[in-house]
């Protein structure tokens, strides 16, 4: 037994937390695990599980429409915005309460309030501190605001999620894909709803084809897009809604202003100083590939680092953590490539592997494979609405670098091509696989000619 309250304290119960948190205990460490806001972290709480059942209430609305071409008489359909925050509050409680067990089953202790390194072995909580011999930083990010006159007039994603009213006009400031699948979630649920990117084409970093229909796509729904213009200023009227002045010179009436402009390290009030921690250039918590820091015995795990903001890439990094530490002939480090991810806006978006543009600025010469074709269910409902399907393969090696895809349900289809991928798959088996007919998915088994090469 060493002389320390703990071989492992954890400060943050978010994804990676909670799983090296538990991991660590099953192996037999003494571990403690502290968190001040609420279990399951910006994932479970005001992230991915609320925002997906959003992205879900929100396609219900063409789901009804859509139904009545099948056959399907559909009067006077409504939508209750308390009904949606009352059911979606008790699901986070229930997920809440199974990250609970979770930690305390496997022997973990659990500590509320907010946790503070006092040095490199000791950690406050409230009017208590204690002693570890390593410490593991898991804080996870949050929302980025830039500064601007009327600043205070605006929401991030983490209080969309607590709304008492739906707004009827709601103007959403960002790119990325919190931004696309708010106003997605917005428009659906009958907001009149308008994206702001300052940038030429919002997605930037997903692969151009992409970027290029989910830009039409949304267009031909009603969401309005404005590119190449930011926010100048905003001033709040008398009966709450807000003008927004862009500077580009154009003002707008809106009810509702969310920034989904990308998320910083969480790292305020955590005692940094106290160590001999440091930050990279970008202000994430520098660690090697081991995720220790420049302080021997703290770590790093999930979005505090320059890693991918994904929820399935912290679960990973706690588990490989834990194995190396308390269990290191099961250790396997972390593969970073070919990390499958969705984005759930309406349509939705998957992607894995390289962009066409990526994979050219790596000196790969490349057959391009793509598809644009109305799925079977929209056919009858009369919706035009296409989806797109890509495959980016290396010319000389036969090998899939890259799948995109834009339609129902895509992260679903994706999971599935990413185990094909990671074993190596080539278009030769591609066009060996035969198809599951009729579905969207046996697109990617009979596109046979290139669509271009080099």
């Amino acid at each position: 037994m060493s002389n320390y309250d703990f071989d492992l304290f954890v400060i943050g119960a978010g994804s990676g937390g909670v799983r090296a948190s538990r991991m660590a205990a099953d192996f037999g460490a003494r571990v403690a695990v502290a968190e001040d806001r609420y279990l399951g972290g910006t994932c479970v709480n005001v992230g991915c599980v609320p925002k997906k059942l959003f992205a879900y209430a929100a396609h219900f609305a063409e789901d009804i429409s859509d139904a009545q071409g099948y056959g399907w008489d559909i009067s006077d359909p409504s939508f209750n915005w308390s009904r949606l925050l009352q059911n979606k509050n008790q699901e986070i409680t229930r997920l809440n309460g199974i990250y609970h067990n979770l930690l305390t089953a496997a022997g973990a202790t659990l500590i509320n309030g907010r946790a503070r390194l006092q040095d490199a072995h000791h950690v406050v909580v409230g009017d208590k501190t204690y002693s570890a011999e390593r410490i593991v930083i898991a804080t996870g990010g949050w929302p980025f605001i830039p500064d601007f006159p009327g600043r205070e007039h605006v929401i991030s994603s983490n209080e969309a999620f607590f709304l008492e009213a739906l707004p009827k006009r709601t103007l959403v400031v960002g790119g990325g894909y919190i931004a696309v699948e708010f106003a997605c979630i917005f428009e659906g649920l009958g907001c009149e709803s308008r994206l702001l990117y300052r940038g030429d084409l919002f997605l930037r970093g997903f692969d151009q084809g992409v970027r290029e229909h989910m830009a039409h796509t949304l267009n031909a729904k009603g969401l309005q897009l404005t590119f190449n213009a930011d926010v100048e200023r905003i001033d709040k009227h008398a009966d709450g809604s807000l003008r927004v002045t862009l500077n580009n010179g154009e003002t707008l009436e809106t009810d509702l202003v969310l920034y989904a402009t990308g998320r910083r390290p969480h790292l305020d009030g955590l005692g940094l100083e106290n160590t001999r921690v440091k930050l990279d250039e970008k202000g994430f918590i520098a660690v090697d590939e081991h995720y220790q820091t420049s302080e021997p015995s703290i770590y790093a795990i999930g979005d505090v680092t320059d890693t991918l903001q994904l929820t399935p890439v912290a679960l990973a990094e706690g588990m490989a953590l834990a194995r190396r530490l308390y269990k290191p002939e099961d250790y396997v480090p972390v593969d970073y490539n070919d990390i499958p991810t969705a984005v759930f806006c309406i349509p939705n978006i998957a992607t894995l592997g390289m962009t066409e543009e990526s994979a050219r600025a790596k000196g790969h010469k490349l057959r391009i494979f793509e598809s644009r074709f109305r799925v079977m269910r929209n056919t009858l409902a009369g919706r035009s609405e296409q989806s797109f399907m890509k495959l980016v393969v290396d010319k000389d090696s036969d090998r899939v670098l890259g799948i995109h895809l834009i339609g129902p349900d895509v992260g679903e289809m994706l999971q599935g091509l990413a185990v094909a991928i990671k074993a190596g798959a080539t278009k030769a088996m591609f066009d060996a696989t035969l198809g599951i007919h009729p579905t969207a998915a046996e697109e990617f088994v009979t596109m046979r000619t290139p669509t271009r090469e080099d």
